[in-house]
């Protein structure tokens, strides 16, 4: 009997079956991707950190090395379980050729390596430890992926040839995120070409207790062992190989909510619309004595076959997005992800979500105990109440025409019934403007600020090279002279000794210099401006345990000095830990200086780069608008693709929801419709009407998403923004876009669904609807 029912009703309206079935397809196709994609995901980046063995503490260092001094350290610290120093050339990025292209233009430091004979190995694109032999060149794999090499090309590094025998995964420098690039040659070619570059020394250990890592960092810092350089953890390694993939599981996430409720509100219309339909029926059955339990069950069985539809549909989606998105995973990491457990989940997210459809479609089917069996059969539909428009008469109407008029107190007088729609559109709007907004903010010029790097037009780097000082002095007096730059600034890092709370000395890296020529955006407090204000990155603040206002014991020339921290800021450069003053100092060594410069006419900046590049060899000099792309191109690439989709699904939402709202609503108002016709109003006014109730919800649905957006959008987009060292974040809105070409292709769209959904209204016949409520 069930099936029979089931058929019949498919069949009588087998366009809401489809839309009501297609929404259930796409959030269990979305809960099992991301299912999926997270097991994956934790699988291959836990196999490759394994596979090659990445240290759990890395100090790069740039200068000599005491070797015998960190092998007793090793040796005596209990928590050591294996220690080494690996060397890394550092060359000119023009010193790279492939064929015809180069890596002069690369903003990574690109350098050679030999492999590891403890830990820290580069592996193959199979998992294997790579054995290289003398004439061979394995790249990372970042270049295969942007297509700079294959297997079997020629390369000249700095003038020797070489063959691209394979390339690398390396679980330090994988991402784009990391600032340095190693490629892997033979150690006798490591030593024919240590001549032409930079050594710089990687110094590596691994413990027997991942747990104790924050002890060992203080003792290593205590020791006053050789720290000329970045200092990065485990952690920090592992969520740099992850923030990529993590974002987009993040996202899907995200989505997949938000499909869950449009698809519980687009369940809510079509039930709401069958109940009406079947009103009178449903007073008969009630009437004969027939339980509620039992009608109930006839309209969970028809539901239970679209979410069961449903579910199967999107687990076979999910079987054909799946590689494509597991596609970055695999490049970067392996497969290393457990299939069977990934499978698993997939289908528990679909039953998560199925369940979850059945459970709200029970509840919604609790409104058969309010029906009265009298009524329903008498006016074969419900009869709800105005409620709080009695003050809003039609005679006392001066502001709008009587068909606005109309639209907007049905809207009053029926509040819960449009709340649905209501809601929908919110959501809506909330999926057009947060990717769109997270998208103008990541690619605008500014949003480098919230990394750490001050806003400007060049960056230029120095370090790893003889007599610093008076080369970057050299540096400022041709700036100086040079009529193209507005402003600049030169800032020197150094590292110092903090006391903390405990009487534990922990080494900090300090930028001094003048830091509000080229601000940073602070998530609290201010740049450092007296001799006795520093400010500290969001990850030093954290570990010290220190927030504006309160102050930390830096050892400067051998003495103690007393510091407030004037505020905190976001930072991805040198692993995050940083700090920033503006005190003079004669005392510590110089790690390195940057100097920032803005350019009177932007369009200079190639040229420019270009002249100071050439004449300043031993320095790095960087666009920061090429920085940007390289760093973030292809994150910047997909939140756009991603919001143009989002618009597009979000449209498409939009259509779907009025039309099968508009569809109900007219099924529920045949009575009212039909008398407005027996009062003279033409189809055209009754048209009319339903535009301007759909128009009045949209506004109101626009205007709540855009604050919601706003407020909640820009906390989550925050969050998945922080997972890049970015803490402070603010929407940077596009307003034209925002606030003008989006309202407008949402009313079009609602507008459009409410014309086809009223279609309907025409056909309406005054003897016919009358008769049947009478």
């Amino acid at each position: 009997m069930y099936f029979r029912i089931i058929r019949n009703d498919m069949l009588k309206s087998k366009w809401v079956t489809f839309t009501t079935m297609l929404f259930v397809a796409a959030a269990a196709m979305l809960a099992s991707l991301a299912a999926i994609l997270f097991v994956h995901l934790s699988g291959a980046l836990n196999e490759l950190m394994t596979t090659a063995k990445t240290p759990h503490f890395l100090q790069m260092h740039a200068g000599e090395v005491n070797t015998e001094r960190l092998r007793t350290f090793a040796e005596q610290n209990p928590d050591v379980d294996e220690y080494q120093v690996l060397q890394y050339l550092n060359l000119d990025n023009a010193r790279f050729q492939f064929g015809e292209q180069s890596l002069a233009n690369s903003v990574q430091d690109n350098g050679l390596s030999v492999q590891s004979e403890k830990f820290d190995y580069l592996l193959d694109l199979d998992g294997n430890v790579i054995h290289v032999s003398e004439g061979d060149l394995y790249v990372p794999v970042s270049y295969m992926k942007a297509g700079l090499a294959q297997v079997g090309d020629k390369a000249t590094v700095s003038g020797k040839s070489f063959t691209v025998a394979g390339f690398l995964r390396d679980s330090q420098m994988n991402s784009a995120l990391a600032s340095s690039k190693r490629f892997l040659i033979s150690a006798r070619d490591f030593e024919e070409l240590r001549g032409l570059g930079n050594v710089e020394y990687l110094i590596e250990f691994r413990l027997k207790d991942l747990s104790k890592l924050s002890e060992f960092e203080a003792a290593y810092a205590s020791a006053g062992l050789e720290a000329n350089g970045p200092t990065i953890t485990y952690p920090l390694f592992k969520m740099i190989n992850a923030i990529s993939d993590g974002m987009i599981i993040a996202v899907i996430l995200l989505i997949s909510v938000l499909v869950v409720t449009i698809a519980l509100m687009c369940i809510r219309f079509t039930l709401l619309a069958n109940i009406e339909d079947d009103y009178r029926e449903i007073g008969v059955m009630k009437a004969i004595g027939m339980r509620i339990s039992d009608i109930k069950k006839m309209y969970l069985a028809k539901y239970a076959a679209i979410a069961a539809a449903g579910g199967m549909l999107g687990f076979v989606f999910s079987l054909a997005f799946k590689d494509r998105l597991l596609e970055n995973i695999r490049l970067h990491m392996g497969e290393g992800g457990n299939s069977s457990l990934a499978w698993l989940l997939g289908i528990a997210g679909i039953l998560a979500v199925l369940l979850g459809i059945m459970a709200y479609v029970n509840h919604v089917l609790r409104r058969f105990r309010n029906i009265s069996a009298a009524e329903a059969i008498r006016f074969s539909m419900s009869q709800e109440k105005a409620v709080g428009t009695k003050r809003f008469t039609l005679s006392g109407n001066r502001l709008f025409s009587t068909n606005i008029f109309l639209g907007l107190k049905d809207v009053l007088a029926r509040k819960k019934l449009y709340a649905t729609l209501l809601a929908v559109l919110v959501i809506s709007a909330f999926i057009v403007i947060v990717p769109q907004s997270l998208y103008h903010t990541i690619s605008s010029k500014g949003f480098i600020q919230y990394m750490g790097i001050g806003n400007s037009d060049m960056r230029i780097d120095i370090q790893q090279t003889d007599n610093m000082s008076e080369k970057a002095a050299g540096i400022m007096n041709m700036m100086e002279s040079d009529d193209a730059f507005s402003k600049y600034s030169l800032l020197a890092t150094k590292a110092f000794k903090v006391r903390t709370e405990n009487g534990v000395e922990e080494r900090l890296n300090v930028e001094l210099g003048n830091h509000s020529t080229f601000p940073l955006e602070y998530t609290e407090g201010d740049a450092p401006a007296a001799d006795d204000e520093i400010a500290l990155s969001s990850m030093n603040a954290d570990e010290l345990g220190k927030k504006v206002g309160e102050s930390i014991m830096l050892v400067v020339e051998g003495k103690e000095r007393k510091l407030t921290v004037s505020g905190i800021y976001s930072d991805i450069t040198n692993g995050g830990k940083t700090a920033k003053a503006a005190f003079a100092d004669h005392s510590a060594d110089v790690m390195w200086y940057v100097i920032y410069a803005q350019l009177s006419e932007p369009s200079l900046t190639d040229r420019k780069v270009s002249e100071y590049a050439e004449k300043f060899a031993y320095a790095k000099v960087s666009d920061i608008d090429e920085y940007m792309a390289q760093t973030y191109g292809s994150t910047i690439s997909s939140v756009g693709k991603a919001s143009r989709t989002a618009t597009v699904v979000a449209l498409t939402i939009m259509i779907l929801i009025t039309l099968l709202f508009m569809k109900m609503l007219v099924a529920k108002d045949k009575y009212a419709i039909a008398v407005m016709k027996a009062l003279g109003f033409t189809d055209k006014d009754v048209k009319a009407q339903y535009m301007s109730r759909s128009v009045i919800v949209l506004i109101v649905g626009i205007v709540l998403g855009t604050i919601l957006a706003n407020t909640l959008g820009e906390r989550l987009a925050g969050a998945a923004i922080s997972t890049f060292g970015a803490s402070a974040f603010r929407f940077t809105v596009d307003p034209l876009s925002a606030y003008l070409l989006s309202p407008m292709m949402m009313i079009g769209s609602v507008l459009i669904a409410t014309v086809i959904g009223t279609s309907g209204a025409r056909h309406i016949k005054i003897s016919d609807s009358l008769k049947e409520s009478t």
